[in-house]
Formats: structure tokens, C-alpha cells, sequence
């Protein structure tokens, strides 16, 4: 995509403020929608209180997913160990786990005091499966990348599956939110007053809001694929703790 490429023709600084400046954009856009629209926030087992999940998921997976991505494109992280830079990535998907699980907790607490039932939709069934699979890269990629025991061999041998599975977890958390988002308005705008077909500004601003996390996700997946955008010494010898 033209757009696309002509991002991806400046540096990588300007590009991340950019990315940055797009990512917050996507927080507020979800935030101002639960805001405005769905009553705002509580811990009461209300819709308040699942408006944190929308929220929380999109804030951790896919705009902090993003940046932790994206941590080894920085170019100071191209210089001198990688250590400081692995504790980095593996503190950043830590805090995504944790704003993750709160933001299961926050759906499950309000299915549970509505009497509503849990994962019967596909976006449960996929964001579920987004989880688990980001939780099982988080074990294996900390037992590998950072625990001393780990061969060099093994390092090697999982690093591609590691970058594999990590751009498909995006992929799959920006499926989990635009089906979300899709199956919120379809529950939400369901009266005579407020069809969604009509599109009401409820309705336009949750698409916009989606289509923003699939323009992010796909930004972030471009940079990781841009070869001159990678760490020049990431298969050294020297590069390795």
C-alpha cells in the first residue's frame, strides 16, 4: 500500500513516534467508546465492569504487543549486549499477561453476575486461544532467551519459531478485537432507535476504532519484516548472553 510504504521509506525514529502516536490513539478511541457510550468503568459486575475488558486488550495486546515487538528495531538496542534489551521484551509481555488475565477477569466477573454464559461466541473462542498462545511463548521464550541454562543451540534452533508465533499472536489478538468489537455492537445497537445497520455514531466510531488496531497491526508487522529496520549483529557470536 502506497501509505504503507511511504511510512516505512522514513527512519526508524520517526516511524516509532509515529507508531507510538497511533498506538495511544487506539487506548483512547476504545476508552472514550466505553466512556461515552457503555456507562463507563466499575467493579460492580455491571457493564461497567466489562467495559475494563475492551480496554485492558486492546491496551496489551495489540498496542503494548506492538511496541514490545518492535523493541530490538530501536537502534540503541543494536549496539552492546542484548541482555538489557531481552529483560526489556520479557518485562513488557510480563505487564501484557498480567492487563490480560485482568481483563479476563473483568468478562468472566460480569458473565458470571449476569448469568451469562462463558466462551459460547467465536471471539471468545479465539480470544481465548490468543491467550493461551501468548502465555505458552511468554514460558518458552523466558525459559530460552533469559534463563542461563538455555544451549546456544536451542536458542538458535527456536528463535525463528519464537518470531513466527510472535507475529502470529498479533495477528490473531487483532482478529480477537475486530470480531469483539463487531459482536459488541451487534448486542449493544439491537433497538428499534439505534439499528446498526443505520449506522449510528456509536456504530462509526467502533469501526473507525477498528480499523485504526488493524492499520497499527499492520504497521508493526511491516516494520518487523523490514530487513535494514533489524538488529545488523542478531546472529552474531557476541550478540548472545
Amino acid at each position: 500500500h502506497p501509505v504503507v510504504a511511504e511510512m516505512l521509506a522514513v527512519p526508524f525514529p520517526p516511524f516509532c513516534v509515529a507508531l507510538g502516536s497511533l498506538g495511544l490513539v487506539c487506548v483512547a478511541f476504545v476508552s472514550a467508546w466505553c466512556q461515552h457510550w457503555r456507562g463507563g468503568f466499575a467493579l460492580d459486575g455491571s457493564t461497567r465492569t466489562f467495559n475494563w475488558h475492551p480496554v485492558l486488550m486492546v491496551t496489551a495486546m495489540v498496542v503494548l504487543y506492538g511496541a514490545a515487538a518492535l523493541v530490538y528495531r530501536l537502534p540503541p538496542a543494536w549496539r552492546g549486549p542484548k541482555l538489557p534489551w531481552k529483560v526489556l521484551h520479557g518485562s513488557l509481555t510480563l505487564v501484557i499477561f498480567i492487563l490480560t488475565v485482568l481483563g479476563l477477569v473483568a468478562v468472566f466477573h460480569f458473565h458470571n453476575t449476569n448469568g451469562t454464559p462463558n466462551m459460547y461466541s467465536l471471539h471468545s473462542w479465539l480470544g481465548l486461544a490468543t491467550v493461551l498462545l501468548f502465555s505458552c511463548q511468554w514460558v518458552v521464550g523466558f525459559s530460552t532467551f533469559l534463563l542461563p541454562w538455555a544451549p546456544t543451540w536451542l536458542r538458535a534452533v527456536y528463535k525463528p519459531l519464537h518470531v513466527f508465533f510472535g507475529s502470529s499472536i498479533l495477528v490473531l489478538a487483532l482478529a480477537s478485537c475486530v470480531s469483539g468489537i463487531n459482536e459488541k455492537l451487534f448486542f449493544s445497537l439491537k433497538n428499534g432507535t439505534m439499528e446498526y445497520k443505520l449506522l449510528p455514531p456509536e456504530a462509526v466510531f467502533a469501526n473507525t476504532l477498528g480499523l485504526l488496531l488493524v492499520l497499527f497491526g499492520v504497521l508493526v508487522l511491516a516494520a518487523l519484516a523490514r530487513p535494514s529496520w533489524k538488529r545488523p549483529d542478531a546472529d552474531a557470536p557476541d550478540s548472545c548472553q
